[in-house]
Order: structure tokens, then C-alpha cells, then sequence
């Protein structure tokens, strides 16, 4: 057993650290205030956000593209609540033009609602490029000119964004703050050794034909969530060359972490029920590799207690694992400026491979919710 713990242990070692040097070959982009010409059509599909939806409408308000060369497409997808009247009146009270907001209906036809809400948007939509974000998002000033500036100077057809949690007020939401800061420098890393398997949907951009090229979501509708790295998955594998990551600090998309630790738990349950369907090898290498290392701590730690596992072997372990995941988390909040969140570090890495071996193996047995409605994996 010491030398399966050695080994999976070496083998987490070299992934983290072959993560961290693609992280560091990303370089920053910088804005150099040059002339938009992009034309951007943005798809927000919501579900009663009616509490949400003014933070994102404010911002939107605050956003320096030329109003010109963007248009908005809400997604109702059955909302319940007073979500659609919050656009109306918000919108008209942050000073946001009619014209450039419009309400449609979601189609259910998959067992997807939100991949079928982007699909009608995209049908809908006037212009080229395509954004996606959440209703319960709050967008940078700069982020269009961000996408733009990057488009022009780049050649890409589908660019993966960053994005984060906004609050860090108390442990929860650091713990959260922690994972999603985790993922993301697994995404930008991931980049860098053209190895990429990670996006989010509250912050992706892709041309209108290249989706098209792709047919859409076919062939993963009848998994509920997934819009973004699914489509991912099929860029990558027909233009690699053309997907990017547009690592800018202009970029940076806010959403809101949890309330609860219930909450949180049908969230990740929602992230593992498509795991299985990934298709990117590499994807599902890192996933393994990740899942016996936090498994097998708990493992090693009662191996250790019965004496099958010395206590320096144990030790090394956990301060590698320790060592190695610190440094990718101080990189990645050092270009989200998330710094504070480290001091829950300690706490959540003991916690989080508790949490995270649980959430797999009751999200084989277990439905979850998602926006009020349950669903089977």
C-alpha cells in the first residue's frame, strides 16, 4: 500500500505541477484602447433570478462598449416569479436603451432547459459572435472591449473567459472562493499545455458559425447541464487551433457562491452527473488522478492509524499534496486579486477531499435540483 500511495501521490505531483507551468505560459492581455469593431450578441437564459437580476442589469448599464455593437437576448426559461418585470423596470431605471434588450421565451424541446434556451437566442441573434453569461452575473466595465481587442488580434472562433465568486465573507463562501479559484487555474493551465478541457458558460464567447458548424448541442441534450464544456469538447476536437483563453484582468466575470451548504451540495452533484459523459481523455485523466488523490488520503490516513502506512510516509504526503496545491491556488488569486481568500486554505484542504469523494459517490446514487426542477443523471 505505501508504494500505490507513493505512486499516486508522484503522479498528482506531476500533473499539478505540469498545470502550474501551463498556467504561467498564458500571458497576460492587455487592453491598449484600440477601436471596437466586433459585434457581440449576449445570451443571458434565466429562471427566477427576479432577486439577482438588478446587479447584472446595473452592470450592464456600466458596460463602455459602444451600445452600437451589442445586442441582449433575456431567455425566459418558465420563471415563476417576477424575473421578466425586474428587467422591465431596471432596465429603465439604470438608464439601459430598449432597443438593446430583448425578452424571449424559452422552447423546451431536450431535457436540457438551458441548451435549449441558448439555442433560440442563437437563432435570434443578429450578430456573429456569441457570449454567453448567467443572470446572476456581474460583468466588468471592459469586458466587451476585452473580447474584442482579443478577437482582433487573435485568431480564434471560441474563447474561454475568467470568472469568480464575488463574496468571500465567511467560511463557505471561501471554501467555495477556493474551489472555483482551483478550477480556474486548472483551466488556464490546462491552456497552456494545449490541453484543454475546462470552461464556464458565464463566461464564454464562440462565433455564431462555428456553433453552427458543430450542431450545436447534439448529442449531449438529454444531460441537463453542460452547454459549455460539452461544446467545448467539440471545438477542441474539430479547431483546436482556434480556441483560447483570454486570460485579462478586464475580463473577469463575478457570480454569487452558494448560500448553503445544501445548496452547494445539488450544485456539485450537478457538475459530477456529466462528468461521465466527458470525451476529453485528458479531462477525464485529470478528474482520476484527482479523485484518488483526495480518496486516497482518507485511505492513507486510516492505513496510517492501523500501522499498514508509516506516519513520515503519511507526512510527506500530505505536505507535497499540500505544498502543491497552494502553489496553484497563490498563482491563480494572485491574478484575481483573491489573496484573502488563503487563509481558509488550511481548514479547506482538509475538508474539501471529505466533501468531494462524498459528492461523487452520492451523486451516482442520488437526483439533484437545479432551479427548482429534479433531475436524474
Amino acid at each position: 500500500m505505501t508504494a500505490i500511495a507513493v505512486l499516486i501521490t508522484i503522479a498528482y505531483l506531476i500533473l499539478i505541477g505540469y498545470l502550474i507551468v501551463g498556467f504561467d505560459k498564458i500571458k497576460r492581455f492587455v487592453l491598449k484602447d484600440i477601436s471596437a469593431k466586433t459585434k457581440f450578441t449576449v445570451v443571458i437564459p434565466f429562471r427566477n433570478e427576479a432577486e439577482k437580476l438588478s446587479m447584472l442589469l446595473q452592470s450592464i448599464s456600466e458596460l463602455n462598449y459602444p451600445k452600437a455593437l451589442f445586442e441582449i437576448i433575456f431567455i425566459d426559461d418558465e420563471s415563476d416569479d417576477h424575473s421578466v418585470e425586474v428587467i422591465k423596470t431596471i432596465s429603465k431605471k439604470v438608464g439601459i436603451e430598449e432597443t438593446l434588450i430583448s425578452i424571449i421565451k424559452n422552447e423546451r424541446k431536450t431535457k436540457s432547459p438551458k441548451k435549449d434556451a441558448i439555442t433560440a437566442a442563437i437563432l435570434k441573434a443578429k450578430y456573429k459572435w456569441i457570449i454567453t453569461t448567467d443572470a446572476d452575473c456581474v460583468l466588468p466595465k471592459f469586458w466587451l472591449d476585452s473580447f474584442d481587442e482579443f478577437i482582433q488580434q487573435e485568431d480564434c472562433e471560441l474563447i474561454v473567459a475568467p470568472l469568480t465568486y464575488s463574496k468571500s465573507d465567511n467560511f463557505l463562501e471561501r471554501f467555495q472562493l477556493l474551489d472555483i479559484l482551483s478550477l480556474q487555474g486548472s483551466t488556464i493551465g490546462s491552456f497552456g499545455i494545449s490541453r484543454p478541457f475546462l470552461c464556464n458558460g458565464a463566461n464564454l464567447a464562440y462565433k455564431k458559425s462555428l456553433f453552427n458548424d458543430l450542431n450545436g448541442f447534439d448529442g449531449n441534450t438529454d444531460i441537463a447541464s453542460g452547454d459549455d464544456i460539452f461544446l467545448l469538447e467539440k471545438a477542441v476536437l474539430k479547431h483546436k487551433s482556434k480556441v483560447r483563453y483570454l486570460k485579462c484582468e478586464h475580463a473577469i466575470v463575478t457570480t454569487q457562491p452558494e448560500r448553503t451548504w445544501k445548496s452547494l451540495k445539488h450544485q456539485r452533484m450537478r457538475w459530477a452527473a456529466k462528468t461521465s459523459a466527458y470525451k476529453n481523455w485528458f479531462g477525464k485523466f485529470v478528474g482520476i488522478i484527482i479523485f484518488l488523490m483526495n480518496g486516497g488520503l482518507m485511505v492513507f490516513g486510516l492505513m496510517t492509524l492501523i500501522g499498514i502506512i508509516k506516519w513520515k510516509v503519511f507526512f510527506y504526503i500530505l505536505i507535497i499534496k499540500f505544498a502543491i496545491d497552494a502553489l496553484l491556488l497563490f498563482k491563480t488569486a494572485l491574478f484575481f486579486n483573491q489573496k484573502e481568500s488563503l487563509k481558509s486554505y488550511p481548514l479547506s484542504f482538509f475538508l474539501y477531499p471529505l466533501f468531494s469523494v462524498y459528492i461523487v459517490f452520492i451523486s451516482v446514487f442520488k437526483t439533484y435540483k437545479w432551479k427548482g426542477r429534479p433531475y436524474t443523471k
